[in-house]
């Protein structure tokens, strides 16, 4: 039976709940193929709703992004409203803050309605790498302000160094209404509450055909789901079940190390108000401390394909270079993983035939959207389709490349190191 790849997430889950693989041939209303946060969260809103629901999961639940991610509830899309705007009018923009400030109510309401012990905090700083980047903070301040957000604040250099163990930024934007949780508990807790109302969750079930017509069915190695509907939620291990959404999404590999549990005045000199932290750059570093006082530090993302063979020696100088004060920290674990971007940096969502639904590519803004994208379809099949429609409409052009998409892609990327360090 799968596993969870080593990692201090895995190493601090608390349930080891198993779920049995698919055997035979069953029948459901929905058959939901992934058992991450965008999969789980569908299948519990639509069995909550009376809806049959299956779950394939070709690993376990909560295998994927959804259980090594940083772990950080980000607020709004990988894009500005302005550009937002552009795509789906005002009015389409105000229905996805809408969907955005939603996104995290759902985390906080889930976390206490099924009683998730998952480290849930709040706070948040997006801090400045350059001087120039401090118009960039003003104007998402601004923006933010606009569509109703005010619980932010702009810090310059010296009230940042106030909160943050380090001095290589130039200010920071502060915002109450996002933070940072653990994000596999977060995902077994969803798990057992799908469980809970009724979901069937297969593990080690992976999907091997997904024939799409008016009555779909889903097949394993083992057995067939037959269901009125669809949903795929595999995001960055979708692979190419569905062909013509395989080149409209992109694997992206994200890495995490975690130093040794921290004292208490340690851990504050560093991060006084447990805040999680991104940066500016195009590129981001990440990084938080977990329940117990550790620095999680996450970023250097690969478009390569490959994951480098000592992650500690690959991430150790990232984290050093923003607290060098770290550089007697044993670092206890590293892992890594896949996240999905798109071309346009939009997530992805849709349906085709109108009975199978998608979505995925949330580029590095998944803990909160890919749970709401859950819900929107969950209304979407249960009838009510607006909010699901105004992102659905947002046209995502293709990777160039085809076969050789990915070392494009890496060559591209190279491009926004250079102008990470130029700007």
């Amino acid at each position: 039976m799968s596993d969870f790849p080593a990692s201090y997430y895995a190493a601090t889950a608390n349930d080891d709940a198993r779920h049995p693989h698919l055997v035979g041939d069953i029948s459901a209303d929905v058959c939901v193929v992934g058992g991450g946060y965008t999969g789980i969260s569908a299948a519990l809103h639509l069995a909550e709703r009376g809806y049959d629901v299956v779950l394939l999961e070709e690993m376990r639940a909560g295998w994927g992004a959804s259980g090594r991610n940083g772990g950080q509830i980000c607020t709004a899309f990988n894009k500005s409203m302005a550009h937002i705007e552009g795509l789906v009018g005002k009015e389409g923009a105000q229905i996805c803050w809408q969907i955005e400030r939603e996104s995290k109510d759902l985390i906080r309401d889930r976390v206490q309605q099924h009683k998730i012990d998952c480290d849930l905090k709040w706070g948040y700083l997006h801090t400045a790498v350059k001087p120039s980047h401090m118009s960039g903070i003003n104007e998402t301040r601004d923006e933010w302000a606009r569509y109703g957000y005010e619980d932010t604040a702009v810090l310059d250099k010296s009230a940042l160094q106030e909160r943050l163990g380090t001095g290589i930024y130039h200010g920071a934007l502060w915002e109450g209404n996002a933070g940072h949780l653990h994000p596999l508990n977060y995902a077994l807790g969803l798990a057992r509450a799908a469980a809970e109302a009724g979901v069937r969750i297969f593990e080690d079930s992976r999907v091997i055909k997904l024939e799409a017509g008016t009555n779909p069915v889903v097949s394993t190695a083992h057995g067939t789901v037959k269901a009125r509907f669809v949903v795929t939620a595999g995001n960055a291990y979708l692979g190419k079940l569905v062909p013509s959404l395989y080149h409209r999404v992109m694997p992206v590999g994200s890495f995490i190390v975690a130093t040794e549990p921290l004292s208490g005045e340690r851990a504050r000199s560093l991060i006084r108000d447990n805040d999680a932290i991104s940066d500016t750059n195009f590129i981001v570093d990440y990084y938080r401390l977990s329940a117990d006082r550790r620095m999680l530090f996450g970023g250097r993302a690969n478009y390569s394909g490959y994951e480098p063979k000592d992650l500690f020696s690959y991430m150790r100088p990232r984290m050093l270079k923003v607290f060098p004060q770290l550089a007697d920290a044993k670092l206890e674990y590293a892992w890594g993983g896949n996240i999905a971007i798109t071309l346009d940096r939009m997530p992805h969502m849709g349906s085709i035939g109108g009975n199978v639904f998608f979505a995925h590519g949330y580029c590095g803004h998944g803990v909160a959207l890919s749970g709401m994208s859950g819900k929107l379809i969950a209304d979407a099949i249960a009838g009510t389709a607006e909010r699901f429609d105004v992102l659905a409409r947002i046209k995502h052009q293709p990777f160039p490349g085809g076969p050789i998409r990915t070392p494009m892609l890496a060559l591209g990327m190279l491009y926004y190191r250079i102008r990470d360090i130029l700007s």
